[in-house]
């Protein structure tokens, strides 16, 4: 809808009167007014676009938005998606184009999970809306019909250098969007009684999510700084800013406040804290099971224990035994594609105000894709956990560039990240439960070879808590592993053994929080020295987590196997033994490091 059709249709439309138009704008140049202040006190200043949305903000927060003043996370309150640190902003978004996802993953659980009456918006910049992320969050909205969903698009013709490729041509933000599937309004920002229209019009669409397209201006009401270049990033000078809200203050006329309209309490109650496992795993000793497949069966079983846990998933299910959740609860498996930063961004916005349990399926080597996404969950603190498959060279005859090499050091940098890397079908089990039950960023490293079951189903994990799998008295070395490298480290412990030489092995089970005492106190016991074996690269793997760990401690030496080149194709004992973290090799490392 063009602006002049907004216009016109709010002849058949009552709106606000006059009186409830001027406290908005009235209220719009307050919020002006407060970000010059707030401003112009620091070095780095972003007054100019704040001041471009205070009427989309005034008409938003004060007659459109329903929710609870006094209780912000009230689970029946509208959602606002800001790149702002505001009580109504839930996922910590940045700039960068991550908002318009996460406002995809509330209106979606709104709509199909809590079945519920409240709204989600979200405001987005014009230079933002350069971001690809944006446009995948375009085209998963309008496939799953989120008519519960409105997009704000502020164009006021800037990015942060200069202007825009498009600037002002609000024509063409409206051809994208309708493109993409979206009911579409391109509106005069400034207009807050145009604006009262389109979102009540909005909230009468049925099978289509809405964007409004608002053509504002930067320093909206500034004198000779409104719509220039140049003042982006500049803190206003103080005689200046007190000149201007002298101005600004001058065009109130009223000291009314509108209190917004009451939310519609109808989200249901729901509880995700405390999911126990009801029944042990049924895997017996020596079981050849494939980490990915245990956590495909394991994901299916917490299903069962919760109704709340939901699975998403980037087009790999078949891959990674997702699909296996979905077919036991297909009202609860999201399809996200290969969007990989959308399907991060879906998840923090799923997850928050506590509403699911999230996680999501993809190989571990995508998750590089959407590294910004998975920062920014990690600032806002967001309980989301990711599972990876396909790590390591182990996978074969894949593409290398399905082998995730590089993941556990960009997961151990993510703060207050879980990481959990299970050897065994049990340990998976059991690592899937306990990222249920984390409340904060979890991810599971899983491997696509099969491997054998080690564990009892009486056995007990923790986080932070490592396995001495294999010790003895007459213990030469310690070597540390995790995953497929650990199975490999059992068999050269039985090798090493027909040569009088006994090594301990170590399943560490979770790389961060990472058991530094285990690590310490079996090291010592193994006259100081340790053998790291990993499929991952040596940078930020197990192997420096470990020397970190032990740092401190005198006479202990760490020697580290790991994957050093490019991997290449090959069956997977081929290709671990390519990349010198073999059986064979582990043998040949404790020999030489028992020589020194």
């Amino acid at each position: 809808m063009s602006e002049a059709e907004a216009s016109s249709g709010m002849a058949g439309n009552a709106g606000p009167d006059e009186k409830t138009l001027q406290v908005l704008r009235d209220m719009a140049n307050r919020l002006r007014i407060r970000s010059i202040r707030a401003t112009s006190t620091s070095t780095t200043s972003h007054l100019t676009p704040c001041s471009s949305a205070a009427e989309i903000m005034s008409v938003l927060f004060f007659y459109t938005m329903r929710y609870k003043q006094a209780d912000p996370e009230n689970p029946d309150n509208d959602r606002f998606i800001l790149s702002k640190g505001l009580p109504f902003v839930n996922v910590a978004t940045g700039w960068p184009g991550q908002g318009l996802g996460a406002a995809c993953g509330m209106a979606y659980t709104g709509k199909y999970f809590d079945q519920a009456s409240y709204r989600v918006f979200c405001l987005l910049g014009d230079g933002e809306s350069t971001e690809g992320s944006v446009w995948e969050a375009l085209a998963f909205a309008s496939y799953y019909n989120l008519d519960n969903l409105v997009a704000i698009f502020d164009v006021n013709r800037f990015g942060h250098t200069g202007s825009m490729s498009v600037e002002h041509c609000i024509a063409v933000y409206q051809k994208r969007c309708e493109a993409f599937g979206w009911n579409t309004y391109v509106v005069d920002g400034r207009n807050v009684e145009t604006l009262c229209h389109v979102f009540s019009q909005a909230a009468q669409v049925r099978g289509k999510p809405t964007a409004v397209i608002a053509k504002t201006f930067r320093a909206r009401g500034m004198p000779n700084i409104e719509d220039a270049e140049s003042w982006y990033g500049r803190p206003m000078p103080k005689e200046r800013a007190d000149a201007i809200i002298k101005l600004i203050e001058s065009q109130i006329q009223t000291n009314r406040i509108l209190v917004p309209p009451a939310p519609i309490e109808d989200s249901p109650q729901i509880s995700i804290m405390d999911i126990n496992m009801t029944s042990p795993p049924v895997y017996v000793a020596d079981d050849m099971v494939s980490t990915q497949k245990a956590c495909g069966l394991a994901l299916a079983k917490l299903g069962h224990e919760n109704d709340r846990v939901i699975v998403l998933d980037g087009d790999t299910k078949n891959s990674n035994f997702s699909d296996i959740f979905k077919k036991e609860h297909p009202e609860r498996f999201i399809q996200c594609y290969s969007a990989k930063q959308n399907m991060v961004n879906v998840a923090l916005g799923c997850t928050t105000r506590d509403r699911t349990i999230a996680f999501v399926c993809t190989f571990a080597a995508f998750f590089t894709q959407a590294f910004d996404q998975i920062h920014m969950g990690a600032i806002s603190q967001m309980n989301i956990n990711l599972i990876g498959s396909h790590c390591g060279v182990s996978i074969g005859d894949d593409n290398p560039y399905h082998m995730a090499l590089e993941d556990l050091a960009m997961f151990r940098a993510i703060p207050n990240c879980t990481v959990f890397y299970p050897s065994d079908a049990i340990s998976t089990e059991h690592a899937v439960y306990l990222a249920a039950n984390t409340k904060e960023m979890c991810f599971i490293r899983t491997s696509q070879a099969e491997t054998a079951v080690i564990y009892t189903t009486q056995e007990t994990f923790q986080i932070g808590q490592a396995k001495v799998v294999r010790r003895s008295d007459n213990d030469k070395v310690t070597v540390i592993a995790a995953g497929v490298t650990l199975h490999e480290a059992l068999v050269a412990a039985d090798e090493l053994s027909k040569e009088d030489i006994s090594i301990r092995i170590i399943d560490l089970f979770t790389i961060k929080p990472l058991d530094t005492a285990t690590i310490i106190s079996n090291a010592k016991a193994t006259s100081g020295r340790i053998i790291t074996v990993e499929e991952h690269y040596p940078e930020g793997g197990i192997g420096e987590a470990v020397c970190a760990a032990v740092s401190m401690e005198p006479n202990i030496i760490v020697h580290q196997l790991a994957v050093t080149g490019v991997p290449q194709n090959g069956k997977s004992s081929e290709a671990l033994d390519f990349s010198g973290i073999s059986a064979r090799h582990i043998n040949v490392a404790v020999k030489c490091i028992l020589m020194n």
